[in-house]
């Protein structure tokens, strides 16, 4: 146990580390949540292109 409450301490940068680590966390997943709706909206926008060539190409 005292091994592991060493290794949360950081040698006593503790108050710096885990935060930083949090605020990375936070800024990967910010990231993943833009990309994946940013893919979305990039998809619905791709197949109202292809509807309206596949409609416009047919009159």
């Amino acid at each position: 146990m005292d091994t592991l409450m060493n290794y949360l301490a950081m040698g006593g940068y503790a108050a710096w580390v885990w935060p930083s680590y949090g605020l990375a966390t936070i800024g990967v997943v910010g990231v993943l949540l833009v990309s994946r709706r940013t893919l979305k909206t990039r998809e619905r926008e791709f197949e109202m292109l292809k509807n309206a060539r596949r409609g416009g190409g047919q009159s």
